[in-house]
C-alpha cells in the first residue's frame, strides 16, 4: 500500500533538507568540554563580514580540519581519545558534526595590485584569524589563501562576496529550557534546523539557537548550557548548535 504525499508536505520537507545542507559543516566552538558547534555558513558570514578590507574581496570560503586533526580521527586519536575519567562525560555532538579540534580555513580572495600580495593576504590572514577567535571561538590553526584575481581601483565595488544561506526562522520558545536558552543575553532567538530548537534524548540535551554578532558566539553557547541545566528537569548534558550569527 502506497500513500501520495501532498504538495504542502513535500515542499515542507524538501526545504527542510535544503536548510539542513545549506547550514555546510558543524563546526566546534571551543573545546570538548564546551559542548557547543556552529554552523559554517553561520561562521562564514562573520569572516567575510572581518575580511573587508580596503580594496580586496573574500570570495569561496571553507572551514574544516586540519589534516593532522583528519589523520588523529582516522587513527582514533584526537582531544577524546584520553578523556579524564574524573571529568564530566561532554555530550554527544550533533548528527555529522566535526569533533573538537583545530580547524583550517581555506580561502580565496581578489585584490587591487597597489601593494605586495604577501602583505594583502597577511593582513587578511590576521583579520581571519582574528574574527575566528575573538567573535566566534573558533581554534583555527592553519589559514590557506588563493589569490584569483587582481582587480583595478574601483571594481570591488563590482565584485561580490560568496553568499550565504538564508537566514534560519525564529522560533517561539515553549516550556521552561527553551524560555531559559531564549533569555540568554547574545541569543536573538531559537532555531529548529535539525528538528525542534531543544531536541531531548535520553542521553543529552541539544538546542539550537541564533547569536548576536556582537556577542561572541562560544560565550553565548556557554551561558546557554549553563541556563539549560538549571532549568532542565533531568540533568542531562547539553550541547548547543548555533546555525546564524546575525549582525546588528
Amino acid at each position: 500500500m502506497t500513500t501520495a504525499r501532498g504538495p504542502q508536505r513535500v515542499d515542507g520537507w524538501t526545504a527542510s533538507v535544503r536548510q539542513r545542507l545549506g547550514l555546510g559543516r558543524l563546526l566546534p566552538l571551543g573545546g570538548p568540554a564546551d559542548g557547543a558547534w556552529i554552523a559554517e555558513t553561520a561562521a562564514a558570514s562573520v569572516l567575510h563580514e572581518a575580511a573587508a578590507l580596503p580594496g580586496t574581496v573574500l570570495g569561496k570560503l571553507r572551514i574544516g580540519p586540519t589534516e593532522e586533526a583528519l589523520e588523529a580521527a582516522v587513527a582514533g586519536g584526537g582531544p577524546d581519545a584520553s578523556p579524564d575519567p574524573a571529568a564530566p562525560a561532554p555530550p554527544p555532538a550533533p548528527p555529522s558534526a566535526l569533533p573538537p579540534g583545530p580547524l583550517r580555513i581555506e580561502a580565496e580572495f581578489s585584490t587591487t595590485p597597489d601593494r605586495p600580495l604577501p602583505d594583502t593576504a597577511a593582513a587578511l590572514r590576521a583579520a581571519l584569524l582574528t574574527a575566528a577567535a575573538a567573535r566566534l571561538g573558533l581554534e583555527v590553526a592553519e589559514v590557506d589563501l588563493t589569490v584569483t584575481a587582481l582587480l583595478e581601483d574601483g571594481a570591488t565595488d563590482q565584485v561580490t562576496a560568496a553568499g550565504t544561506a538564508p537566514p534560519a526562522p525564529g522560533v517561539k520558545p515553549e516550556g521552561p529550557v527553551a524560555t531559559a536558552a531564549a533569555g540568554v543575553p547574545g541569543v536573538v532567538s531559537l532555531t529548529r534546523v535539525l528538528g525542534g530548537p531543544v531536541h531531548t534524548s535520553h542521553d543529552h540535551v541539544r538546542v539550537e539557537v541564533a547569536t548576536a554578532g556582537d556577542h561572541r558566539a562560544l560565550d553565548v553557547a556557554r551561558s546557554v548550557r549553563t541556563a539549560v541545566a538549571a532549568a532542565a528537569e533531568e540533568r542531562l548534558p547539553v550541547s548547543v548548535l548555533v546555525t546564524q550569527v546575525v549582525s546588528r
